[in-house]
């Protein structure tokens, strides 16, 4: 395992649950992901099917597209009430009810996270309090009934160690997990419904996007405004975005990076976005608007380590070590005058202060020449910008290749060496157990 250091030196039905959502035979699923599944048995909770055997599918080539998994965990409660104990159950339909809130009104949140197996076996879950936490202020914004972090985490791990034999072997992907919070019980005016269901599934997925990432600056469409719900992962934030996104690959695009009204900068279709311009690395702060990201905030963090984020004390810091080190180049000169000193000590003194003002120039090209900065973005700097990347739990950290604004298209930097990179193989190291966890973000499956 390398260290941080060593690193740059270099997922019965509850009668309760009330009507029917759409569902797929799995081989109907699985064609429709792009792998093949041998095998299927409908399996029964106390199914060998968790003894940590491999699923039987191509890993070489999952997409992203739901192959359905083994069981999937789920929980209810009355409305001012608490979740009860949730129970696993066989993947597979569930009922809702014609009348029910989420069906009518929308009034539904999901989240999404990922399960990592690594080299030597064991299952990482990637900050999955942090999910928990986030459900919870978006139900209170869609005055739902959310899980405790404990109930949430749990379900997560149960559903993960149930299904876990469709954990992709290491390189191959990760295993997707969907919590789903909505309101099932019937509801007719326009009012919160009178019962919840939280339920959790899994898949496995490999690559979000395949190829290169081109966007396109969507000017006509809006992904949130003001005082809505761009800041939660409501179900109602995504629908709409299926008609910019469908044009954007009409013509050739990958996807959307989306403006407010203002035309300054908000976020991808599912992801976040920085820039890379000058000595800045810019993000939109998520003031409303925008989904406050996991992956986001944990690349923001890893700048930390890092060295690429500045406060004042760091610049203080690296006027005391210039001001320190050449005072101790004066003196260390005037002995050496004063003694009249050889050739060869003169060599040394003037091999220790080229070594000393390296040292003093890699300290400062570190700790203040890259400043990370959440603030308002417009649109124009994408010109001004030599790179930009995407992140999400979905994409974790992927580099643009290019954004077209206004027939202009703008090409970024990409692949190695780039700070988007560097993050990149960061973050999925200590996801996948490559690089040690520092920052206790990594949870093991038990």
């Amino acid at each position: 395992m390398l260290k941080v250091s060593d690193y740059f030196r270099k997922w019965s039905i509850p009668s309760r649950i009330a009507g029917s959502i759409l569902y797929k035979t799995r081989d109907q699923y699985c064609r429709t992901a792009g792998a093949e599944v041998e095998g299927y048995n409908e399996p029964s909770v106390n199914s060998s099917h968790v003894n940590g055997e491999y699923a039987k599918i191509n890993w070489d080539v999952l997409g992203f597209g739901l192959i359905p998994t083994d069981y999937m965990y789920i929980m209810n409660c009355s409305k001012d009430q608490h979740f009860s104990q949730g129970t696993l159950t066989p993947f597979g339909k569930i009922e809702v009810n014609p009348s029910s809130g989420i069906l009518n009104y929308g009034q539904g949140l999901f989240e999404g996270l990922k399960a990592h197996r690594t080299a030597n076996g064991r299952i990482l879950l990637f900050r999955p309090e942090e999910n928990a936490m986030r459900m919870k202020v978006g139900a209170k914004r869609m005055c739902m009934q959310a899980p405790t972090v404990e109930q949430f985490v749990n379900a997560v791990k149960q559903t993960v160690h149930s299904n876990k034999r469709w954990v992709p072997p290491p390189g191959k992907g990760a295993m997707y997990i969907r919590p789903l919070l909505m309101g099932s019980g019937p509801v007719l005016g326009v009012a919160p419904a009178s019962e919840y269901t939280f339920i959790t599934y899994a898949s496995p997925v490999g690559n979000y996007h395949k190829g290169v990432l081109n966007l396109i600056v969507e000017e006509k469409f809006r992904r949130a405004i003001p005082g809505g719900t761009g800041g939660v992962k409501a179900v109602t934030n995504y629908a709409i975005i299926y008609k910019p996104i469908a044009e954007a690959k009409a013509k050739g695009f990958t996807d959307v990076l989306f403006l407010n009204a203002e035309k300054y900068i908000e976020e991808v279709s599912t992801t976040n976005i920085f820039l890379v311009k000058g000595n800045e690395i810019l993000t939109p702060p998520t003031s409303g608007t925008i989904l406050p990201g996991i992956t986001r905030k944990s690349i923001i963090e890893i700048t930390h380590v890092l060295g690429y984020q500045t406060t004042s004390a760091r610049y203080y810091e690296v006027e005391q070590i210039t001001l320190t080190r050449w005072y101790e180049l004066e003196l260390m000169t005037m002995w050496y005058e004063l003694e009249q000193i050889t050739s060869t000590r003169w060599y040394e003194l003037e091999q220790t202060t080229s070594t000393r003002c390296y040292e003093l120039e890699e300290i400062t090209s570190t700790r203040y020449l890259l400043i990370v900065k959440e603030r308002a973005i417009p649109v124009g700097e994408l010109f001004d910008a030599e790179e930009v990347f995407c992140t999400g739990t979905a994409v974790g950290v992927n580099s643009v290749n290019s954004i077209t604004y206004q027939d202009t298209r703008i090409a970024y930097k990409r692949g190695a060496g780039t700070v988007g990179q560097k993050l990149y193989e960061m973050l999925t190291g200590i996801q996948t157990g490559r690089i040690e966890d520092k920052m206790g973000w990594t949870v093991e499956l038990d």
